[in-house]
Protein backbone atom coordinates (compact mmCIF):
# COMPACT_ATOMS: atom_id res chain seq x y z
CA UNK A 1 0.00 0.00 0.00
CA UNK A 2 2.05 2.33 -1.35
CA UNK A 3 1.72 6.08 -1.50
CA UNK A 4 0.86 8.18 -5.03
CA UNK A 5 -0.71 11.45 -6.54
CA UNK A 6 -3.87 10.35 -6.41
CA UNK A 7 -6.11 8.15 -3.52
CA UNK A 8 -5.63 4.31 -4.72
CA UNK A 9 -8.58 1.77 -4.43
CA UNK A 10 -8.51 -0.73 -1.54
CA UNK A 11 -11.01 -3.13 -1.94
CA UNK A 12 -13.22 -4.29 0.13
CA UNK A 13 -15.33 -7.76 -0.47
CA UNK A 14 -19.06 -8.69 -0.15
CA UNK A 15 -20.31 -9.57 3.29
CA UNK A 16 -21.46 -12.80 1.18
CA UNK A 17 -19.78 -14.25 -2.17
CA UNK A 18 -20.57 -17.27 -3.92
CA UNK A 19 -17.48 -18.75 -4.44
CA UNK A 20 -18.60 -20.47 -7.87
CA UNK A 21 -18.66 -16.88 -8.95
CA UNK A 22 -17.10 -14.71 -6.99
CA UNK A 23 -13.38 -15.29 -8.18
CA UNK A 24 -13.83 -14.47 -11.60
CA UNK A 25 -15.80 -11.59 -10.83
CA UNK A 26 -12.82 -10.42 -8.27
CA UNK A 27 -10.47 -11.29 -11.53
CA UNK A 28 -11.76 -9.21 -13.47
CA UNK A 29 -12.33 -5.91 -11.00
CA UNK A 30 -8.40 -6.54 -9.95
CA UNK A 31 -7.50 -6.41 -14.38
CA UNK A 32 -9.93 -3.32 -14.80
CA UNK A 33 -7.41 -1.34 -12.73
CA UNK A 34 -4.81 -0.66 -9.98
CA UNK A 35 -5.68 -2.20 -7.01
CA UNK A 36 -3.82 -1.09 -3.57
CA UNK A 37 -5.33 -4.05 -1.44
CA UNK A 38 -8.12 -6.28 -0.93
CA UNK A 39 -9.96 -6.72 2.36
CA UNK A 40 -12.13 -10.18 3.01
CA UNK A 41 -14.95 -8.92 4.71
CA UNK A 42 -17.45 -11.58 4.92
CA UNK A 43 -20.01 -12.20 7.68
CA UNK A 44 -19.86 -15.05 8.56
CA UNK A 45 -17.87 -16.62 11.31
CA UNK A 46 -17.64 -19.85 10.42
CA UNK A 47 -13.99 -21.19 10.21
CA UNK A 48 -14.70 -23.49 7.22
CA UNK A 49 -16.16 -21.19 5.23
CA UNK A 50 -13.86 -17.97 5.90
CA UNK A 51 -10.82 -20.58 5.39
CA UNK A 52 -12.37 -21.68 1.96
CA UNK A 53 -13.05 -17.94 1.17
CA UNK A 54 -9.58 -16.88 1.98
CA UNK A 55 -7.83 -19.74 -0.60
CA UNK A 56 -10.14 -18.19 -3.43
CA UNK A 57 -9.47 -14.95 -2.96
CA UNK A 58 -5.90 -15.30 -2.54
CA UNK A 59 -5.59 -17.22 -5.31
CA UNK A 60 -6.84 -14.16 -7.55
CA UNK A 61 -4.31 -11.99 -5.64
CA UNK A 62 -1.35 -13.19 -5.05
CA UNK A 63 -0.13 -13.93 -8.64
CA UNK A 64 -1.12 -10.24 -9.10
CA UNK A 65 0.76 -8.90 -6.47
CA UNK A 66 -2.21 -7.31 -4.48
CA UNK A 67 -2.35 -7.70 -0.92
CA UNK A 68 -5.06 -9.61 0.84
CA UNK A 69 -5.97 -9.04 4.48
CA UNK A 70 -9.08 -10.38 6.19
CA UNK A 71 -11.33 -8.75 8.52
CA UNK A 72 -10.56 -9.36 12.44
CA UNK A 73 -9.48 -13.00 12.62
CA UNK A 74 -5.83 -12.93 13.02
CA UNK A 75 -5.31 -16.46 13.60
CA UNK A 76 -6.62 -17.16 9.85
CA UNK A 77 -4.78 -14.57 8.30
CA UNK A 78 -1.93 -16.22 10.24
CA UNK A 79 -2.05 -19.67 8.73
CA UNK A 80 -3.98 -18.95 5.58
CA UNK A 81 -0.93 -16.82 4.38
CA UNK A 82 -2.74 -14.02 3.97
CA UNK A 83 -0.82 -10.54 3.98
CA UNK A 84 -2.29 -9.00 7.45
CA UNK A 85 -5.25 -8.29 9.33
CA UNK A 86 -8.29 -5.45 9.15
CA UNK A 87 -8.97 -4.78 13.09
CA UNK A 88 -12.01 -3.23 13.64
CA UNK A 89 -12.12 -2.19 17.39
CA UNK A 90 -10.28 0.62 16.89
CA UNK A 91 -6.97 0.70 18.78
CA UNK A 92 -7.58 -1.93 21.31
CA UNK A 93 -5.88 -4.83 19.82
CA UNK A 94 -3.34 -2.94 17.54
CA UNK A 95 -0.28 -3.52 19.60
CA UNK A 96 -0.91 -7.26 20.67
CA UNK A 97 -1.49 -7.79 16.62
CA UNK A 98 1.58 -6.39 15.70
CA UNK A 99 3.48 -8.74 18.30
CA UNK A 100 1.52 -11.33 17.23
CA UNK A 101 2.25 -10.91 13.70
CA UNK A 102 5.07 -9.31 13.24
CA UNK A 103 6.37 -6.16 11.41
CA UNK A 104 6.21 -7.47 7.36
CA UNK A 105 2.38 -8.04 8.28
CA UNK A 106 -0.37 -5.44 7.21
CA UNK A 107 -2.33 -4.24 10.41
CA UNK A 108 -5.15 -1.96 9.87
CA UNK A 109 -7.52 -0.10 12.42
CA UNK A 110 -10.58 0.82 11.45
CA UNK A 111 -11.88 3.75 14.05
CA UNK A 112 -15.08 4.90 13.09
CA UNK A 113 -14.63 8.95 13.37
CA UNK A 114 -12.42 8.91 16.44
CA UNK A 115 -9.20 11.09 16.44
CA UNK A 116 -7.59 9.81 19.68
CA UNK A 117 -8.78 6.02 18.15
CA UNK A 118 -6.32 6.59 15.35
CA UNK A 119 -3.55 8.34 16.72
CA UNK A 120 -3.64 5.88 19.06
CA UNK A 121 -3.48 2.76 16.64
CA UNK A 122 -0.90 4.47 14.42
CA UNK A 123 1.65 5.06 17.50
CA UNK A 124 0.83 1.27 18.90
CA UNK A 125 2.07 0.00 15.47
CA UNK A 126 -0.99 0.32 12.64
CA UNK A 127 -0.17 0.71 9.11
CA UNK A 128 -3.14 2.30 8.19
CA UNK A 129 -6.27 3.89 9.66
CA UNK A 130 -9.57 3.78 8.54
CA UNK A 131 -12.86 6.37 9.01
CA UNK A 132 -16.26 5.86 8.12
CA UNK A 133 -18.96 6.31 7.37
CA UNK A 134 -18.20 9.32 5.18
CA UNK A 135 -22.20 9.96 5.73
CA UNK A 136 -25.26 9.53 7.78
CA UNK A 137 -26.52 6.28 7.48
CA UNK A 138 -29.74 4.06 9.32
CA UNK A 139 -27.15 1.50 10.45
CA UNK A 140 -24.79 1.81 13.47
CA UNK A 141 -25.13 4.37 15.97
CA UNK A 142 -25.08 7.71 13.49
CA UNK A 143 -21.07 8.21 13.70
CA UNK A 144 -19.95 10.19 10.24
CA UNK A 145 -16.68 10.77 9.74
CA UNK A 146 -16.66 14.01 8.08
CA UNK A 147 -14.66 15.92 5.91
CA UNK A 148 -13.48 17.89 8.36
CA UNK A 149 -11.71 14.74 10.33
CA UNK A 150 -9.87 13.74 6.57
CA UNK A 151 -8.85 17.41 5.93
CA UNK A 152 -7.17 17.62 9.87
CA UNK A 153 -5.64 13.90 9.08
CA UNK A 154 -3.97 14.89 5.76
CA UNK A 155 -2.44 17.93 7.47
CA UNK A 156 -0.96 16.46 10.56
CA UNK A 157 -0.66 12.93 10.52
CA UNK A 158 1.51 11.08 8.24
CA UNK A 159 0.00 7.54 8.70
CA UNK A 160 -2.14 6.62 5.62
CA UNK A 161 -5.67 6.78 5.72
CA UNK A 162 -8.82 5.22 4.53
CA UNK A 163 -11.88 6.90 4.16
CA UNK A 164 -15.35 4.61 3.38
CA UNK A 165 -18.73 3.62 4.07
CA UNK A 166 -21.50 4.91 2.12
CA UNK A 167 -19.41 6.41 -0.56
CA UNK A 168 -20.69 8.08 -3.80
CA UNK A 169 -19.22 9.50 -6.84
CA UNK A 170 -19.48 12.91 -5.50
CA UNK A 171 -18.00 12.16 -1.99
CA UNK A 172 -15.24 10.46 -3.46
CA UNK A 173 -14.60 13.53 -5.39
CA UNK A 174 -14.65 15.77 -2.32
CA UNK A 175 -12.59 13.67 -0.21
CA UNK A 176 -9.63 12.95 -2.71
CA UNK A 177 -7.85 15.91 -1.87
CA UNK A 178 -7.27 14.61 1.61
CA UNK A 179 -7.49 10.98 1.62
CA UNK A 180 -4.64 7.97 1.16
CA UNK A 181 -7.34 5.03 0.06
CA UNK A 182 -10.92 4.48 -0.44
CA UNK A 183 -12.39 1.45 0.87
CA UNK A 184 -14.88 0.46 -1.98
CA UNK A 185 -17.03 -2.50 -1.27
CA UNK A 186 -20.83 -3.00 -1.67
CA UNK A 187 -20.75 0.54 -3.57
CA UNK A 188 -19.44 -1.70 -6.70
CA UNK A 189 -20.42 -4.90 -5.57
CA UNK A 190 -24.50 -4.57 -6.00
CA UNK A 191 -23.88 -3.35 -9.47
CA UNK A 192 -24.22 -5.47 -12.49
CA UNK A 193 -20.50 -4.80 -13.67
CA UNK A 194 -18.67 -3.82 -10.52
CA UNK A 195 -15.51 -3.01 -13.09
CA UNK A 196 -17.38 -0.35 -14.89
CA UNK A 197 -18.77 1.15 -11.60
CA UNK A 198 -15.16 1.27 -9.88
CA UNK A 199 -14.45 3.26 -12.95
CA UNK A 200 -16.70 5.80 -12.30
CA UNK A 201 -15.21 6.03 -8.98
CA UNK A 202 -11.59 5.88 -10.04
CA UNK A 203 -12.98 9.17 -12.74
CA UNK A 204 -14.43 11.04 -10.07
CA UNK A 205 -11.22 10.54 -8.26
CA UNK A 206 -8.84 12.13 -10.68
Amino acid sequence: MADTEHPQIYLITPPEIELSRFPSELAKVLDSTDIACVRLALATKDEDRLSRAADAVREVCHPRDIALVINEHVLLAERLGLDGVHLTDGARSVRKVRKDLGDDAIVGSFCAASRHDGLTAGESGADYVSFGPVVATPLGDGTVADHELFDWWSQVVELPVVAEGALDVDIVRKLAPVTDFFGIGEEVWRCDDPAAKLQEFIQSIK
